[in-house]
C-alpha cells in the first residue's frame, strides 16, 4: 500500500500535470498556418486543396467571398512588399465532425522600407470529409488598437477644460490633472484623454470613438462631436459660470 505521503505525491502531480495536447488541435493550427505561408507565397494550391468548395468567407472588410474570389486574390506580393503572418492564441471546440477554432493572427509586413503590424481576430469552421478536414467558414475581425499619443502643452490643454452638455441632464467634465486630462461624463468614473491631433481627443482602449472639437470664430471651443466611426454626436460646451 502507498503510504499517506506517497498518496499525495501522487494527487499533487495530477494536480499539476499538463492536459494532453489535443492532436487535431495541433493538426488544424499547422493548416492554417500552412494557409498563411501559402497566401504570402502567392500558392493557390495549399488554398484549393484546404477550402471546402462552398466556403462563405466573412473578411475585415465585411465582405463575404466564396472560394473563386479568395483563390483569384492569392497571388505573389508585389515587389517591395514582404509579410508574415503568425497564428497564435489558437483554441479549438469540437463538435463531432465539426471543429471551430479560435486564433489571433499577427501580421508583420514590410512596406517599402517600412515596417506595419496588424493583428486579427478569426474564427475558423472546419468540417471532417472522406478527403480530409476542409475549411467551410471564416470569419475575420481586425483588432484595433489606440493611436499614437501627440503631445499638448499646458495652454492648449486648458482649451479643452469646461462642460459640456448633451442634454440637460447629461453633461460631460473635463479638466488638467498633472499633466494630462481626465474626462468624466456625470454619474460615471473619470477617464484619461489623450490627444491623436490638436483638436481630436480619445479615450485609451475606446478606439472606436474620437472627441473632435469644435471652435468658433474666436477660436475658442464651443464644442465637440463624439464621433462613433460614420456617426456623430454633438456636446455643446458650457458657458463658464452657467
Amino acid at each position: 500500500m502507498l503510504s499517506s505521503i506517497g498518496m499525495a505525491l501522487l494527487l499533487a502531480a495530477g494536480a499539476t500535470a499538463s492536459p494532453a495536447p489535443d492532436p487535431l488541435a495541433r493538426t488544424l493550427e499547422q493548416k492554417t498556418q500552412a494557409l498563411f505561408d501559402a497566401l504570402v507565397r502567392g500558392d493557390k494550391t495549399t488554398w484549393d486543396d484546404l477550402l471546402a468548395p462552398d466556403i462563405a468567407y466573412a473578411s475585415e472588410d465585411g465582405t463575404i467571398k466564396d472560394k473563386a474570389q479568395l483563390l483569384s486574390e492569392v497571388t505573389p506580393l508585389p515587389k517591395g512588399i514582404t509579410a508574415r503572418l503568425e497564428v497564435t492564441r489558437f483554441k479549438l471546440h469540437r463538435h463531432g465532425d465539426t471543429a471551430v477554432a479560435t486564433y489571433v493572427a499577427e501580421e508583420t509586413e514590410g512596406y517599402f522600407g517600412q515596417t506595419i503590424h496588424a493583428s486579427y481576430q478569426e474564427t475558423d469552421t472546419w468540417i471532417s470529409f472522406p478527403a480530409g478536414w476542409k475549411l467551410v467558414a471564416s470569419q475575420v475581425l481586425a483588432l484595433r488598437t489606440d493611436p499614437p499619443e501627440t503631445a499638448l502643452t499646458p495652454a492648449q490643454q486648458d482649451a479643452y477644460a469646461g462642460v459640456y452638455r448633451l442634454t440637460p441632464e447629461i453633461t460631460y467634465t473635463i479638466r488638467r490633472e498633472g499633466n494630462g486630462l481626465v474626462g468624466e461624463r456625470k454619474g460615471r468614473a473619470k477617464a484619461p484623454l489623450k490627444a491623436e491631433l490638436l483638436d481630436v481627443l480619445f479615450v485609451p482602449g475606446e478606439n472606436r470613438i474620437r472627441k473632435i472639437f469644435q471652435r468658433g470664430p474666436d477660436g475658442g471651443v464651443t464644442g465637440f462631436v463624439e464621433r462613433r466611426e460614420s456617426w456623430d454626436i454633438q456636446w455643446t460646451r458650457v458657458p463658464a459660470g452657467k
